[in-house]
């Protein structure tokens, strides 16, 4: 059997394939390679995940609905989904609007569509957001917390994706788990991202930008205890019992909120160089801290993430040399 793995040349999605790999499973990935950021990186991720015998790729974009067929015909044997694939960014929501409604709700849609309909199916899991979370103030966020006041678009796409996955476990038994990821960081990351903007802007000796002041803080979750908790979830589909649909949701973090100004200081360490820093005030769209109950999914899936931004920090940064001076 095999697992059908879209978003497989993004970041979480690589470090995913490259575990299912490890581990003997067949893995189909789908990715559209857009230009959201440098497809270079993506390609590169690619490139490490086609060495591998069990892996083949399909490029298309899972917001067509046309291919997403012609791809579930040639999925006979998908025992799971892991879907990871979407339109991400805060502040992007902001300019491109459309990009979030196509991909995150009408490809989150498709790939519902698919799953439903494939024999044998036992589990979906797919991403949400820490974002959904929106202006909460009460820390650390729990699943049980209410989520209905997005401050983002994207985060109002994430609670979509739930909403619809819930409609589909109800109605048709569909096993599904959502992942509230928290700012996940490390090698093969995100350039759009703070820590690697941070992180290049030093390398090049130009100002960082640093919103709200600094006072900000972010529960940062290394990459491996990210893939940690994605594979503990694809192990343990949810049971329906009793009239409750099959679908939960579960933080994916670091259970720690780190201060922003300090993060900075554990990268320019790590770079062993200064960074210039000019004072912004907060974006649209952003929120002041966030932080992860991890209660459940330590209860249900013995997840426990044992990486400090201390370690991980470092971590990218070597690879970030590695890859920008090869």
């Amino acid at each position: 059997m095999a697992v059908l793995l879209t978003g497989a040349a993004g970041f979480i999605g690589y470090h995913v394939g490259e575990a299912l790999l490890a581990r003997g499973e067949t893995v189909i990935g789908v990715d559209n390679l857009n230009d959201y950021y440098d497809p270079a990186l993506k390609k590169a991720r690619l490139a490490r995940l086609e060495k591998h015998n069990g892996f083949r790729f399909n490029h298309l974009d899972i917001a067509d609905e046309g291919k997403m067929v012609e791809l579930a015909r040639g999925c006979k044997d998908v025992s799971a989904v892991v879907h990871l694939a979407a339109q991400a960014g805060v502040r992007y929501s902001i300019i491109d609007p459309r990009a979030y409604g196509r991909s995150n709700i009408l490809g989150h849609l498709n790939v519902l569509e698919l799953s439903r309909h494939m024999d044998g199916l036992k589990h979906l899991v797919y991403a949400s957001s820490s974002s959904v979370y929106g202006g909460n103030v009460k820390l650390p966020f729990s699943e049980d917390d209410p989520v209905d006041r997005p401050v983002s678009l994207y985060a109002a796409t994430k609670k979509a994706d739930e909403l619809m996955s819930y409609c589909y476990s109800h109605l048709y038994g569909l096993p599904a788990t959502g992942l509230r990821f928290f700012t996940v960081y490390g090698p093969w990351g995100r350039p759009d991202m703070a820590y690697y903007g941070f992180t290049e802007a030093i390398f090049r000796g130009d100002t960082i930008q640093v919103f709200n002041h600094g006072d900000m803080k972010r529960d940062f979750t290394y990459i491996d205890d990210a893939v940690s908790g994605v594979v503990a979830a694809l192990d343990r589909p949810p049971e329906g019992r009793g009239g409750v649909a099959p679908h939960r949701v579960y933080n994916i973090g670091n259970n720690r909120a780190e201060g922003l100004m300090h993060f900075i200081a554990v990268i320019e360490q790590a770079m062993g160089r200064k960074a210039s820093i000019r004072m912004a005030p907060m974006q649209p769209g952003d929120v002041k801290e966030t932080y992860a109950d991890i209660t459940a999914i330590q209860r249900d899936l013995g997840f426990a993430p044992t990486t400090p931004i201390e370690v991980g920090i470092p971590r990218f940064v070597e690879w970030f040399r590695s890859y920008h001076q090869p």
